[in-house]
């Protein structure tokens, strides 16, 4: 059982960065994909980046790529969603999320087993 604690969020200007962080109590958290997704009020949830198991292969949704950057740290059991140059339209609650690195597509929340609680994050324009 994988356990997601995220933290980082808030309230920004169109411009600023924010980074938001999760922090995994499992301790084969090496073993695990993990993601980051995001929902926006009255919208479906959608995938915003993943990066595998090892840290050596990431994803990244187009509409994040070039401002949003994955990165992981498996011997502190976290990762983190480095998000540059934010727009309105990155309004939304962030999850975290993890799957097993066998468990096939990496884009697909269907298969990640674990979600962590969800962060807000706010861009003004």
């Amino acid at each position: 059982q994988v356990q997601l604690v995220q933290s980082g969020g808030g309230l920004v200007q169109a411009g600023d960065s924010l980074r938001l962080s999760c922090a995994a109590s499992e301790r084969t958290f090496s073993t695990y994909d993990m993601g980051w997704f995001r929902q926006a009020p009255g919208k479906e949830r959608d995938f915003v980046a993943a990066i595998t198991w090892s840290g050596g292969t990431t994803y990244y949704a187009d509409s994040v790529k070039g401002r949003f950057t994955i990165s992981r740290d498996n011997a502190k059991r976290t990762v983190d969603l480095q998000m540059n140059s934010l727009k309105p339209e990155d309004t939304a609650v962030y999850y975290c999320a993890a799957k097993a690195s066998y468990s096939g597509n990496i884009y697909s929340q269907l298969r990640y087993g674990y979600w962590g609680p969800g962060t807000q994050v706010t861009v003004s324009s």
